[in-house]
């Protein structure tokens, strides 16, 4: 054994002393802010520049319609790369079209909001605050940089509106402020109003921008209606469930709340929330808050100078706020959760490499805005029976299928080596791992909380491990490929080979690789179940068990046939391809621990089934591991 920990120790070394890489960084995440910005003004103001039937009634602001439809399609066409990109640009060309021929006010706010919706879908902006904002904070910032425009009461009659044109916004305007979500109103504050005298608030904390934002947004809707809507949310179940989350809150208009709830209920409901905003905050034990409140310490701890509790953070953020819920998020959208990993070590990296404090920040917003659409892709939903059945045979069949090389080729081995009496410890060893697993799904349900950074550091120490180990085995058997050496190696050594401590040797191989894949299958198969649609579940399960026992028994009946040279050729190429798959993975999982560095390589892609992820460490170890096999296929080519 010592060989193979001396292995495992040089591939952990090389992980951990990769060089750092420089890390590109783009404007995606603003232009798309400014996009939808522009969408949004779109959406509320175009009904003051044209009437229904296509008369124009206020030349300069149909101008400005014209303008701003422009620069949505110059934008959109200026984003980096997205599955969805060309229809979005489609869809802006669209909206430009129908604004030239001065279509009815409803089509173009109808099309202009369900572009903006789609462009934050692509490309996510961070929806909400990530606590309850401050109002008091709030009305002192509007009362130092707003009231001379807008007025004291939101009136548009402070002492500095006269000279604007155009003129300041009037807060306190019904029917604008029915079309103005709390997110529009940030956005305006966040990067102003082009040509206009609204200035960009950008150099205030996100926070200070949030409470300004809702700050103004109450002004169009009484005290008297906030009683009310108090009543409505203390005593209506269903009204509290429209406002899971403060993204909910500020993504909703009152026009749009309206045509659920009926106008008054929907003015005194916003009336009350757009004040106590507090009440649609996210439930304080949630997984995704900690990791928003570890994010927002990690940026605070940069800004302060104080780079490794930073990092602390930042990986408490992932490891204690994302990783539990990986699972029932890769049931639901596997994307998503890959650009949330992502996301994650992506910020980590430029807070390890002493990058700005503006771009740490840019990333805590990237991440903060993935989150976001994490919760609403994890909303409370009853999951139809053709979805746990497709998540549940996938998931299974995925996980499975690697072990079931792994363990199949060993029993192929002890049948060629007619050694039927060893078989029972390489059984043994997978029956062991599935009794774990299950132990392990008692355990994390009833007893204990299995963390984020003991499930990373069970699979990559699993995984190398078990990588390690097949190095070792593919290259012994690349040397047994030949008849001749076979006949000498069963004379002289095969009964000292198989002795009974090799025997255990095999079990815990056996155990190893499965238990890895078990343990991974449970977390994901909770979560499933958690989301409904039992049956279908069930269903995908038993079937993706019964894939797995027909190649099991095809492997076992075509190795039977193959001669002795040629099954073990294949079974040390499938050795060797099987380490260098589970290596990368081993490092991926140390690396999201926390355990080794992340040294981004944007030119490699990443494909988890393969194990290749882009990352110098990964990439690093998984070219030495290939580098060690052919110097072992190499030595061991010819019989000695």
């Amino acid at each position: 054994m010592r060989p193979l920990l001396r292995l495992l120790s040089v591939l952990l070394a090389l992980g951990l002393a990769a060089p750092a890489l420089a890390q590109a960084q783009t404007g995606a995440a603003s232009e798309a802010q400014i996009a939808w910005r522009l969408l949004d003004y779109v959406a509320v103001d175009y009904s003051g520049a044209v009437a229904d039937g296509g008369q124009v009634t206020n030349a300069a602001e149909y101008g400005e319609m014209i303008e701003f439809s422009a620069q949505i399609r110059t934008r959109l066409e200026a984003l980096p790369d997205h599955p969805t990109k060309a229809a979005l640009v489609r869809d802006a060309a669209a909206l430009q079209a129908v604004i030239r021929d001065k279509a009815d006010p409803a089509v173009v706010g109808a099309r202009a909001k369900a572009l903006a919706g789609a462009v934050l879908t692509a490309y996510p902006s961070s929806l909400a605050p990530s606590f309850p904002p401050d109002l008091a904070r709030g009305a002192a910032l509007y009362a130092e940089q707003c009231a001379v425009c807008h007025g004291a009461t939101g009136r548009a009659d402070g002492p500095g509106a006269e000279r604007l044109d155009p003129p300041a916004i009037a807060f306190a305007d019904v029917e604008r402020a029915r079309q103005r979500s709390v997110f529009g109103l940030y956005q305006v504050i966040d990067q102003g109003l082009e040509g206009t005298a609204m200035a960009s608030f950008s150099h205030l904390p996100a926070e200070d921008r949030w409470a300004l934002a809702f700050y103004v947004g109450r002004f169009a809707f009484t005290d008297a209606e906030a009683a009310e809507g108090k009543r409505l949310w203390d005593g209506d179940p269903a009204v509290r469930a429209a406002f899971p989350d403060l993204a909910a809150l500020t993504q909703t208009t009152p026009a749009e709340l309206a045509t659920r709830l009926g106008e008054p209920r929907a003015r005194a409901l916003t009336a009350y929330l757009r004040r106590h905003p507090e009440a649609a905050a996210r439930p304080a034990g949630s997984t995704l808050t900690l990791a928003r409140t570890r994010l927002a310490e990690s940026e605070a701890a940069y800004r302060r100078g104080d780079r490794k509790a930073a990092t602390d953070l930042a990986l408490s953020a992932y490891l204690d706020g994302v990783e539990p819920i990986e699972p029932a998020l890769g049931a639901r959208d596997g994307a998503l959760l890959r650009r949330v990993e992502t996301a994650m070590t992506d910020l980590r990296v430029s807070i390890s490499r002493g990058a700005p404090a503006q771009e740490v920040a840019d990333g805590v917003a990237r991440a903060n805005a993935l989150l976001d659409t994490a919760e609403r892709a994890l909303a409370p939903q009853e999951a139809d029976n053709l979805a746990s059945f497709l998540g549940a045979f996938t998931i299974l069949l995925r996980e499975g299928l690697e072990a079931l090389l792994i363990v199949v080729a060993m029993i192929a081995f002890l049948r060629k080596a007619e050694r039927p009496e060893v078989l029972r410890y390489v059984h043994g060893g997978w029956l062991a791992a599935l009794v774990a697993g299950g132990a392990t799904w008692a355990a994390a349900t009833f007893f204990i909380s299995i963390s984020g950074a003991s499930r990373e550091l069970t699979e990559g120490f699993g995984s190398l491990l078990a990588a390690v180990v097949l190095v070792s085995v593919g290259i012994w058997m690349h040397g047994k490929s030949h008849a001749d050496a076979w006949q000498t190696y069963i004379r002289d050594k095969l009964s000292h080979a198989l002795s009974k401590r090799s025997a255990w040797f095999l079990f815990l191989l056996a155990f190893v690789v499965v238990y890895r894949e078990v343990f991974e299958t449970i977390l994901f198969y909770t979560a499933i179940w958690s989301q409904g649609g039992h049956v279908g579940m069930l269903a995908g399960a038993v079937t993706a068990v019964a894939i797995l026992a027909i190649v099991a028994w095809a492997l076992l009946a075509y190795s039977k046939r193959l001669p002795i040279g040629r099954f073990f050729s294949l079974s040390a190429i499938l050795m060797a391809i099987l380490s260098v798959v589970l290596v990368g993975k081993g490092v991926a999982a140390l690396q999201e621990a926390g355990w080794l560095d992340v040294h981004p390589l944007a030119w490699v892609p990443r494909i988890d089934i393969l194990g290749i992820y882009p990352t110098v460490e990964g990439a690093a170890v998984q070219l030495l591991t290939i580098v060690i096999l052919v110097v072992g296929f190499a030595r061991t080519r010819h019989p000695t």
